[in-house]
């Protein structure tokens, strides 16, 4: 699921949890509730292809990713990951669970 947050005033940023209710991606802010909700259509659009996943280690050894867009643009990133399959559990989980995810506005 989808979450939609209005961070303040017209600023909105999204999460996308899996169904154990753990945040596995999460967005920049936006200037509106349109341009945060095209966000989530990108990743839902954008989702299922491996080859939009940046996958990337932290200097402090940790792994994490971010989902891109068609242009390059980073539309998401996760959390930090302990290890390399970990990450990988993760995309799976995006790839999985974002394509059909109904969006709550909270």
């Amino acid at each position: 699921m989808f979450e939609l947050k209005n961070k303040q005033g017209s600023s909105y940023h999204f999460t996308l949890k899996a169904k154990n209710g753990q945040v596995i991606l999460s967005s920049e802010v936006y200037n509106s509730k349109s341009a945060a909700e095209n966000g989530i259509a990108s990743v839902q659009k954008n989702a299922s292809e491996d080859g939009r996943y940046e996958r990337k280690t932290a200097k402090n050894g940790k792994f994490y990713f971010n989902l891109k867009a068609s242009n390059g643009q980073i539309i998401g990133s996760s959390q930090m990951y302990a290890s390399e399959s970990g990450m990988e559990n993760g995309i799976n989980s995006v790839k999985e669970n974002a394509p059909g995810a109904a969006t709550k506005e909270v």
